[in-house]
């Protein structure tokens, strides 16, 4: 049987530190990083923000730029990595819904996205942005992008050995602190 990777997850709003956080913890998991871009470049404000970003990791990371197929792309690597660092899985989740696809398919997607990412890595760090902090969306899609990505982050919480969610640059680790939903009705 194949040993699987460590899973971290971090989340946080906006500007918050959670993928500085993300590479400060990669670059401690060991010399072989792999860094899964999900990001699209649409207009000449976001090439301008994936250039800022491919600047500050350097030659720190090999890139993958990955919008749609993650399980897919991963498989297709060598099992030699000691982190694969996934940063955003919001934009994936975005990318996804735009193109059509159902929950149920982003599901199932992530799920084996995430198997691939464990059985080729030690350590896989997931980054995804908070968004069920704010006001309801006034929109279909809108709403349906934060009902999708707040029962993917429930999912992959669940499943992480680490947590942490970023406020102010700050990293707070949510899996010593607090227990899963479920824990809480056999308290009752």
């Amino acid at each position: 049987m194949t040993k699987l990777g460590r899973l971290t997850f971090i989340s946080g709003g906006a500007r918050s530190g959670k993928s500085q956080a993300a590479q400060q913890l990669a670059l401690q998991a060991g010399p072989q990083r792999l860094f899964i871009a999900t990001a699209q470049a649409w207009d000449e404000e976001m090439r301008m923000r994936i250039r800022a970003h491919q600047d500050e990791r350097g030659r720190d990371f090999q890139t993958l730029e990955e919008p749609f197929y993650l399980a897919k792309a991963l498989a297709t690597r060598s099992p030699s990595y000691d982190v694969i660092l996934i940063d955003c899985l919001t934009l994936w989740i975005t990318n996804l819904l735009l193109e059509g696809w159902s929950e149920e398919a982003i599901g199932l997607e992530v799920e084996a996205s995430i198997q691939a990412a464990r059985s080729r890595a030690r350590e896989v760090i997931l980054v995804s942005n908070e968004v069920g902090l704010g006001i309801v969306p006034d929109n279909a899609l809108a709403r349906t992008f934060r009902d999708v990505s707040g029962r993917m982050q429930q999912r992959l919480a669940a499943q992480a050995q680490r947590v942490y969610l970023v406020f102010m640059g700050r990293a707070l680790p949510l899996h010593q602190l607090g227990r899963d939903i479920r824990e809480l009705a056999h308290e009752q």
